[in-house]
């Protein structure tokens, strides 16, 4: 007996540790929606019974039950309710999870436990399940660009896409629009996608649709394209949304800027109230300026001049002109000399005369009377 249950229990062993080695990882932005798959392949029949689905953080001990499955009722719990739902077919075998509106809190390892009747074997499966930061779900586009609307279904198995969906909501009391359908086994044959109305020739499919992307490009854009655009992917009776808000730019005139134009955007509005206020006050302040200038210069030239007069007649009072001595030949002494032959000589004492500083003497030509009574052809210095 201790043979045989040895040889039962070496399956259940193996099985187990080929599944935590086997695990997948997963990348989903938050918001978004994550498909985690978990399918037992196997040619027998066999009946499920139960399926769990826990979660690990790898900072708590214990796992988080996410959801479970008996007695043909899934239940989640805890923080995932609402928001975990079991999608795969368990008559398959398959026990797949969908997970809505994925939180940052949400990263983790997630490990799925298919049990089946009457046997001992655990099917055990781990997906790593890594979150980014939400991606814009409002999008900004000037008049006349393009711009790429993102619409991927995340998914840890290859399910086939049934249909894509894209439709355009301009307002609250607006009716829906189609902008894009597509569906891979009708198109086909034609080999693209079908879009309607105004968006006819301007939006392009873009995304690949093999994983499960469904993302398209709207070119020129105009200003009634602004609104909601709903994408919906369709993998059989499983369907992933996603909305995107689309605003439209029109785009300003160019304008030449200039040094005063940018004024106000440099300064602030104190600022340039002050500046104004100073340049005001200078320009009417000017005129008293250059008169109280004017005044300054004029007290200082008057003072200068006042100065300079003081300083020469100061200079004549202390250096006075000295006697100018000129001998001067006579008849009388010409004859003396001629009769005692000795000449004499007679000197002539001169005191220079000042001019007044306030009043000139009157200047004119020397006449023609004589200096000592003599004449002037006969004078000599």
């Amino acid at each position: 007996m201790f043979h045989p249950l040895k040889l039962i229990l070496m399956p259940v062993l193996l099985d187990y540790s080929l599944g935590l080695d086997d695990s997948i990882e997963l990348t989903v932005s938050v918001g978004d929606s994550a498909l985690m798959g978990c399918v037992f392949q196997s040619a027998e029949e066999k009946h499920v019974t139960k399926v769990d689905w826990m979660f690990s953080s790898g900072e708590r001990v214990k796992d988080d039950f996410v959801l479970f499955y008996y007695a043909n009722i899934s239940v989640p719990v805890g923080r995932f309710q609402n928001r975990a739902r079991l999608v795969g077919d368990i008559s398959h075998h398959d026990g797949s999870l969908l997970l809505q509106n994925v939180e940052e809190a949400d990263q983790g390892t997630y490990t799925c436990e298919i049990r089946f009747k009457m046997e001992s074997l655990v099917f055990k499966k781990a997906v790593v399940l890594h979150v980014l930061p939400e991606e814009p779900t409002e999008l900004m586009v000037h008049v006349g660009d393009s711009t790429q609307m993102g619409c991927v279904f995340q998914s840890t198995e290859e399910k086939h896409v049934t249909r894509v969906d894209w439709m355009f909501l301009p307002g609250e009391r607006a009716k829906e629009e189609i902008v894009l359908r597509y569906y891979p086994k009708l198109n086909a044959s034609k080999g693209y996608p079908q879009n309607w109305g105004r968006f006819q020739n301007r939006v392009n499919l873009v995304g690949d649709i093999s994983h499960n992307d469904g993302s398209i490009r709207l070119q020129g854009v105009k200003e009634s394209d602004g609104g909601n655009y709903t994408c919906s992917i369709h993998l059989g009776n499983l369907t992933f949304r996603k909305t995107i808000v689309l605003h439209v730019i029109l785009k300003e005139p160019r304008t030449l800027v200039t040094p005063a134009a940018l004024i106000p955007e440099i300064l602030g509005g104190n600022q340039l109230v002050t500046i104004v206020g100073i340049i005001c006050t200078t320009i009417l302040l000017l005129p008293v300026l250059i008169l109280i200038v004017k005044r300054t210069h004029r007290n200082k030239s008057s003072v200068t001049s006042t100065t300079l007069v003081r300083s020469l007649e100061n200079t004549n009072k202390a250096h006075p002109e000295k006697h100018i001595y000129s001998s001067i030949t006579t008849q009388e002494v010409i004859d003396e000399e001629e009769s005692s032959g000795k000449p004499e000589a007679t000197y002539m004492t001169m005191h220079p005369v000042r001019p007044s500083l306030r009043s000139a003497p009157p200047s004119g030509p020397l006449d023609n009377k004589s200096v000592g009574g003599m004449p002037k052809s006969e004078q000599a210095f």
